[in-house]
């Protein structure tokens, strides 16, 4: 029975791991100041490029710096 039981929920187990691997990354992304401060030069990159407006440069910019003071805080 235990057998039978591996084998119908394997594919469940399968979900359940990629699930959770990225949720990993999830999590290392919004975690990681390096990523944050990348991200941020990016964008910059774009706005001086004229590839998006300065309306959404500055919102965009705000979610970063919100996000990147918040990683510093739990440091």
């Amino acid at each position: 029975m235990f057998l039978i039981d591996s084998i119908l929920l394997a594919p469940l187990k399968g979900v359940v791991f990629i699930a959770n691997k990225i949720n990993e990354i999830v999590e290392k992304e919004t975690s990681d100041e390096g990523s944050v401060k990348e991200k941020l030069m990016r964008l910059q990159l774009k706005f001086e490029l004229d590839e998006i407006d300065e309306e959404e440069y500055d919102r965009r910019e705000d979610e970063l710096l919100k996000l990147l003071e918040n990683i510093r805080k739990d440091k």
